[in-house]
């Protein structure tokens, strides 16, 4: 069956058309569109459920392909060749790219396939099954708590996962979804060699500098060019010149022809994650705390990269994957606050709380034997929850940003701890050799795209701003004083480069390549390792251990809440939460609101 590639055009160029009232709301799991065929087919799809989804013949899923662990490509030749989108290419666009060889910049595109470049580490993953096995589950863990409950469904988890791969170049896992009311076994096929086809200059795929579909509308052409490579039996297989292009079980044909107001339309791919069921408290707290401190977190950091970037070509392209990176989600975050914002989100949940928990009153009252008491507290019990947890929410995600989206000499400084701390079991296990390998290899990575003048900055603004932001009973106490006995973070950052080897990649390698005890052991002083031994050990001791709690009871009282909707509002449908899984969504093309810049 010839398949229009219009399905999935929306997904490049979303600057052209949005989906307004025509979208039925929801991410979609594929095993459930049984549910949803005949109303997809009313809207115009000319297509049936198996079509789509199948486990039993080539379906659209066998064309859809998890690009790099976190974006959605697709197949769009019997040859290999999948179309992704540019952000999600951006990475390996500049793994390639030097001042001489400016892919960023000027694009680049094989002329042959010979010219076509390998790219190590990426992958390209398509869904071989996902299994509803909640029943199964559901019975084996029932009336299991706390510790003995984890341990019980990590088992059977594992133990799910290799009656369907074993003796399969399948890998897989059962995933929780609906807050743990519902376990779904998802086994997939990975590919290891995926080379660099084709991309355009920044200038058109990140035209405007936004990096992901956060604010509407868009006008990039957001995309980029791979193909996949198998052994000559068509199976996954590592880098190798001999490999062959993949003939995918399906792929898309595409149209030229556009699409026109009222068709149907599309997007099956991997969304990240959505939160749906926040109640309005938790929306309230990513309004007014959580989003702001993130944003502001990242403001710090772009401002530095934005002015590095600018004063050469050489940072411009050595910094182009982090500034993509922190500027990814500081997007999606204003635009998720205005959006919050726009469509009065808090009052819409207050508004389906008071209604919740006005049916089931209602039914408690005229049929108690069909209500369930627990519906009764479950809102209560989340907003109780949260009041302890928001804390710890914060202080995680002021963590993360600081060692993860950072200064990048903390965690290269977290590289060697094992060298640091642990010569001597290094060496008894015949280990040493191959660690300080893995070391030079890392730190050649680390040399590529850093600069220690750049990195400086980063440290000084942004342990700043970190401290301004956590809560007070969770700043971790030697780094406030270490800050504070500075005259200004500039000075702060600067003794602190100042004394660390670090920020140094070329002393690093000098190390490596002659190997002592007594020099790396040294290094347990260094600034750099002292303040990520830390900012782990804060974490882990005093942060943690509140998130995992909050977290636990929040999502226990949300399961109870989500099932109640479910069952008090059985007119309406409720999809289950994006968790970087394949997913659907449909609708009708429709005009947009009109806004500045349209």
């Amino acid at each position: 069956m010839k398949i229009s590639f219009k399905i999935i055009l929306l997904w490049f160029f979303t600057g052209l058309i949005s989906i307004n009232a025509g979208a039925k709301e929801g991410m979609w799991i594929p095993t459930l569109l049984q549910a949803l065929e005949g109303d997809m087919q009313a809207m115009g799809l000319r297509l049936t459920a198996e079509d789509i989804y199948s486990v039993n013949h080539s379906s659209l899923k066998d064309a859809v392909v998890h690009f790099g662990g976190g974006c959605t490509a697709e197949m769009v030749s019997s040859e290999g060749l999948l179309l992704t989108n540019h952000h999600c290419g951006y990475s390996q666009i500049q793994y390639h790219s030097s001042v001489k060889n400016d892919y960023l910049k000027h694009g680049f595109w094989a002329m042959s396939r010979t010219e076509e470049l390998p790219n190590p580490g990426l992958t390209a993953t398509f869904i071989d099954r996902i299994q509803d096995v909640s029943e199964r589950v559901s019975l084996a863990l029932d009336g299991l708590e706390g510790e003995e409950l984890d341990t019980a469904r990590k088992a059977l988890y594992a133990e799910i996962v290799v009656e369907f791969t074993d003796g399969t170049d399948l890998t897989g896992g059962v995933v929780a979804f609906d807050f743990g009311n519902q376990h779904f076994l998802i086994t997939k096929r990975t590919f290891n060699d995926v080379r660099l086809v084709g991309a355009p200059p920044s200038a058109v795929g990140k035209f405007g500098g936004d990096t992901d579909n956060w604010l509407w509308p868009r006008h990039t052409g957001d995309f980029s060019v791979f193909r996949i490579y198998a052994s000559s039996e068509n199976n996954p297989a590592d880098y190798n010149e001999d490999n062959v292009p993949y003939n995918p079980a399906h792929h898309f044909p595409v149209s030229l022809d556009g699409v026109h107001e009222g068709d149907f339309t599309m997007v099956f791919g991997f969304p990240g994650r959505t939160e749906q069921y926040l109640t309005s408290d938790a929306v309230t707290h990513v309004i007014e705390r959580l989003n702001p401190m993130r944003i502001a977190m990242r403001d710090a950091s772009l401002k530095i990269i934005n002015a590095a970037r600018a004063s050469s070509d050489a940072l411009r392209i050595a910094y182009a994957p982090k500034q993509s990176s922190i500027s990814n989600a500081w997007k999606k975050w204003e635009g998720q606050t205005t959006g919050l914002v726009e469509l009065n989100a808090v009052q819409q949940k207050l508004d389906l709380e008071s209604e919740f928990q006005s049916r089931t009153l209602a039914l408690s009252r005229s049929v108690p034997q069909l209500s369930n008491p627990k519906f009764l507290t479950a809102i209560d019990k989340i907003q109780a929850a949260n009041a302890d947890y928001f804390s710890y929410l914060e202080a995680r995600a002021l963590f993360i940003e600081l060692v993860y989206y950072g200064p990048d000499i903390l965690l290269h400084a977290y590289d060697f701890a094992d060298l640091i701390d642990d010569w001597d079991n290094l060496e008894s296990s015949g280990k040493l050799d191959d660690e300080i390998a893995s070391l030079l290899e890392s730190n050649f990575e680390y040399a590529r795209n850093y600069d220690a003048s750049v990195d400086e900055r980063l440290l000084g603004d942004l342990v700043s701003t970190y401290l301004d932001l956590i809560p007070s009973t969770l700043i971790p106490e030697k780094m406030f004083a270490d800050f504070n006995s500075s005259s200004s973070s500039s000075s702060y950052a600067s003794s602190f480069f100042k004394n660390s080897i670090f920020d140094n990649p070329d002393d690093l390698e000098a190390l490596l390549l002659k190997p002592k005890k007594k020099t790396f052991a040294k290094l347990k002083n260094d600034p750099a390792y002292l303040l990520i031994l830390e900012q782990r050990s804060h974490y882990f001791e005093n942060i943690s251990p509140g998130y995992r709690a909050g977290s636990s009871a929040i999502q226990s009282a949300t399961a109870i809440y989500t099932r109640g909707l479910r069952e008090l509002f059985p007119d309406r449908l409720f999809p289950i939460d994006a968790n970087s899984t394949l997913r659907l969504t449909y609708g009708k093309v429709e005009g947009s609101s009109p806004h500045d810049g349209m």
